[in-house]
């Protein structure tokens, strides 16, 4: 601006002074100030400080705490310019080695998942759209011009003018609208004659339709409950991703234990073949029962080789939701396992309808989906509103063509008045009307379809959970059986040589599968109960190692269910089950 001044003010103070008006300089100085505004990075900064704020009062409001939260990654403080598609395919070409804790793991996903980036961007971008819908109710510009403009006659004179334009507006939760506008001639200002900028008040206040808060400020209010609903989505999100990299590193570390158990499986039953072979030479052993040794050690070298490959396939899909690139070396740590499986496996009495009501007030997406039924009968109001007819009360006022050397207020302008406007068309507002009666139902069928939801959802998870406690138990008591079955069977074979071999490999193929099941039975347990816990909205993911914490659920048991031999629940006969 300060240039702009210069070049105004340049020769003997007058502006349009034939023999020192040059418009180029003044142009560009113009340009200047427009292209000198806030820089990109100013305005970066601006928006992520106004979003950031939005965002902690309204998680403070629905979570009782504010996060740090933040979308910036490591690419953000960065030119995209000096990106180039070679460092990204390097970064994913990384083959370095490392060892994994369940809680470094959920670590990293948290900061490299893409999906939860996606979801926090998302998040971010609905506050940032509520900074915009309050921009509409500041007091704001509106129109801002500076001008310049010079002219040379047929005789080579110059000449010129400039002026600066402004309005500022305002619209009001009423539903007014307040206007400012200033217009100066700032040729005559600096030409020595200081001008008052002419100055424009008007105000318009609907009076029938778009009158009042309710409606003026709809658009706004939903912002404002977009804002608080994205973050309790988030919340749920969180806490389901949370749960899901929990599961995948106790699924990974159930996957490792079938491996060892089948690589076990297959030492074991080659001693077999060698030993029937040894037997068989000693015509102690018909040739059939020493095929059938053979074809156990096949299918058992098979197996094997399909759990690693299984295992290897499962760690692949690991690295990518921790967004480690595939040629990473990850070791896992097996403390994860056996810290779960000191836990015990507690009964769970929960009544499934003290379930459902407490995940009624506790699950706060769920919430939503009430929030979201108020949302549509308010909406119906609005647009009930709309079919009424235009009446507005208008008003402005004028202060124009006043100098500083001679100001006359008395010579200012007003005028009032109403306008009205007959509802002599309102297909556009009935159509919108009735879509949303039609919405309103819609959002009240969604509504009772989601608490159907809720409660089946609970409903299964605390019978899943039950179930899951008394398959441990049953293949607890199997495995027993199955080593007893395991040890004896040399000793029956020494015995007696015509022991049919069958039963010695059938005794250690029942072996390996009840080892994998008492480790799937207790994995299924915890995950069963961590889920529940999500479902309940009671599961704190927040610190660390939350799956180790106590989280008790209403109705669960005291004291832990361990080792083989436990004694198991009655069974339930089917009368009974099928009278609930």
């Amino acid at each position: 601006m300060g240039r702009i001044f210069d070049q105004i003010n340049k020769g003997k103070r007058g502006f349009l002074n034939a023999s020192h008006f040059h418009p180029g300089p003044v142009l560009g100085g113009i340009a200047a100030l427009g292209l000198a505004a806030c820089s990109a990075a100013h305005h970066h900064a601006a928006a992520d400080g106004e979003v950031y704020r939005i965002l902690a009062e309204s998680e403070t409001q629905v979570l009782g705490r504010s996060s740090l939260f933040r979308v910036d990654t490591a690419y953000s403080a960065r030119d995209p310019k000096a990106i180039a598609p070679e460092e990204i395919i390097r970064d994913r070409f990384t083959d370095s080695q490392r060892k994994l804790t369940l809680a470094n793991a959920l670590g990293m996903a948290t900061a490299n998942n893409r999906p939860l980036q996606m979801q926090r961007e998302q998040l971010y971008l609905v506050a940032l759209e509520l900074t915009a819908t309050r921009h509409e109710f500041a007091f704001r510009a509106t129109g801002s011009s500076l001008g310049a403009t010079g002219n040379r006659a047929e005789d080579g004179g110059l000449s010129g003018d400039a002026s600066l334009d402004l309005e500022f507006t305002r619209l009001l939760k009423s539903g007014a609208t307040i206007t400012s506008t200033l217009a100066n001639d700032l040729v005559l200002y600096f030409n020595g004659k200081p001008k008052i900028p002419s100055l424009t008040l008007a105000l318009t206040q609907p009076l029938l339709r778009g009158a009042g808060s309710e409606m003026a400020a709809e658009l706004l209010t939903q912002a404002e409950r977009e804002v608080v609903y994205s973050i309790r989505e988030f919340s749920q999100y969180q806490k389901t991703f949370a749960v899901g990299v929990v599961t995948d590193y106790l699924r990974l570390l159930q996957s490792q234990d079938a491996v060892r158990n089948s690589y076990t499986n297959y030492r074991n039953l080659t001693e077999v073949r060698r030993r029937a072979e040894a037997m068989g030479e000693a015509q102690q052993l018909p040739r059939y029962q020493v095929d059938q040794a053979r074809q156990k050690e096949f299918g058992a070298r098979e197996q094997y080789l399909a759990s690693v490959e299984s295992y290897r396939t499962g760690l692949d899909e690991f690295k990518q939701l921790l967004g480690l690139p595939l040629g990473e070396r990850v070791e896992l740590d097996p403390t994860a396992l056996a810290e779960v499986q000191q836990l015990g496996l507690k009964p769970v009495v929960l009544d499934e309808r003290e379930g459902y009501l407490a995940a009624i007030g506790n699950r706060l997406d769920f919430l939503n989906t009430i929030d979201r039924f108020e949302d549509s009968k308010r909406k119906v109001a609005v647009a009930s509103n709309g079919l009424l007819p235009d009446l507005t009360l208008i008003a402005d006022a004028q202060l124009a063509n006043q100098f500083y050397s001679s100001i006359r207020p008395g010579q200012a302008t007003a005028a009032a008045g109403i306008k009205l406007d007959l509802p002599l068309d309102r297909l556009t507002e009935r159509n919108a009307y009735r879509a949303a009666r039609i919405q309103f139902e819609i959002q009240l069928r969604l509504l009772s379809t989601a608490l159907d939801g809720l409660r089946e959802s609970i409903r299964r998870d605390v019978r899943s959970l039950e179930q899951a406690r008394q398959n441990y138990l049953i293949q607890q008591n199997a495995l027993v059986l199955a080593r007893q079955r395991v040890e004896v069977m040399p000793i029956q074979v020494e015995l007696d040589p015509t022991t049919d071999i069958r039963d010695v490999l059938e005794a250690q193929a029942d072996l390996v599968r009840v080892q994998n099941a008492v480790t799937e039975a207790m994995v299924d347990y915890h995950v069963t109960r961590l889920n529940l816990l999500k479902e309940l909205g009671t599961l704190n993911v927040e610190g660390t190692q939350f799956w180790l914490r106590p989280q008790r659920l209403p109705g669960e048991g005291k004291g832990p269910v361990n080792g083989g031999g436990a004694a198991l629940p009655e069974v339930v006969p089917p009368d009974q089950i099928f009278r609930n």
